[in-house]
């Protein structure tokens, strides 16, 4: 029987258990140089998670990228409770690859507790179903790509993505630095609140640095250009379903130092703010000499 992108998924962020604050995931080639960074940010909130007692919820995510992940290679989570409060908890992560460390996170969690609440509203956009999907590249423009951008443009991945404003990322057009993009799970799944704050954390890495390249009339793709995911800090706000329509409004405020910042706030179809996020990536224009 042929499992579901969504199970993949799933899969890929359920860790193996090596020793109490241990754990081991596994790699998936989805057609990027090394390992891509939304996979690392959501086993590491998963192996944070598997510490702390089911009745907190991660309410903050921290994390530096600290080198590039092999693929081909397992990644080991190693947890340190640094503390357990009344109302709080807080997590150490290091991820491991080959003894050198690939990423050093935070993660802060809270009891359920109410009080006062107000949140910007949602930007006025159309609805995903008023929005067509990405219109592919035609086959010979395909063709002309190195064969792991061909898999990374053509994979069936784990989300489906809907941007307000399409941008041609090959002839990408100079635009002002903001972009809308709905997304959602692809099929449906199971998986508790624990599993949908990981799976959030691994589609938030999506889109996020892209923003910042949006004034410049570069992208990802650009042969001139070195993109790197050098932070990303996340945070939720409100229950949600990750197989249900969200929105990720992301500007970038700066570019300045080889470095572009970008903010996302991610809200429901309903116009909740289910979380927050920001990240700084290198953005390196070599002159192709």
């Amino acid at each position: 029987m042929t499992r579901s992108v969504a199970d993949e998924l799933a899969d890929l962020l359920t860790l193996e258990r090596l020793e109490d604050n241990l754990f081991r995931g596994q790699s998936r080639d989805i057609g990027t140089r090394y390992v891509f960074g939304g996979q690392v940010l959501g086993q590491a909130l998963s192996a944070a998670q598997q510490t702390v007692d089911p009745s907190r919820h991660a309410h903050s995510l921290h994390a530096y990228f600290l080198r590039a992940g092999d693929i081909e290679a397992p990644i080991v989570y190693a947890v340190e409770r640094a503390r357990d409060g009344h109302s709080f908890s807080s997590r150490r992560v290091l991820a491991i690859q080959h003894g050198q460390p690939i990423l050093n996170g935070s993660v802060s969690f809270q009891i359920a507790e109410t009080g006062v609440e107000h949140q910007i509203g949602m930007p006025e956009v159309p609805q995903p179903e008023d929005l067509q999907p990405p219109v592919p590249l035609p086959p010979e423009e395909l063709a002309a790509l190195p064969e792991k951008v061909q898999r990374w443009l053509t994979r069936r991945g784990p989300f489906e993505f809907r941007p307000v404003h399409p941008r041609n990322e090959l002839r990408p057009a100079r635009r002002p630095p903001y972009q809308q993009i709905w997304f959602r799970l692809t099929g449906t799944t199971a998986g508790d609140a624990l599993m949908q704050r990981a799976m959030l954390a691994y589609a938030s890495d999506f889109h996020l640095i892209g923003t910042a390249m949006l004034p410049h009339g570069v992208s990802y793709l650009s042969h001139e250009l070195q993109v790197a995911s050098l932070d990303h800090a996340l945070w939720f706000h409100r229950p949600f379903r990750v197989d249900d329509w969200l929105l990720y409004s992301c500007d970038s405020p700066s570019a300045q130092g080889a470095r572009g910042l970008t903010r996302g706030q991610i809200y429901s179809r309903d116009g909740r703010l289910v979380a927050s996020s920001a990240q700084e990536g290198l953005m390196r224009l070599h002159s192709g000499d």
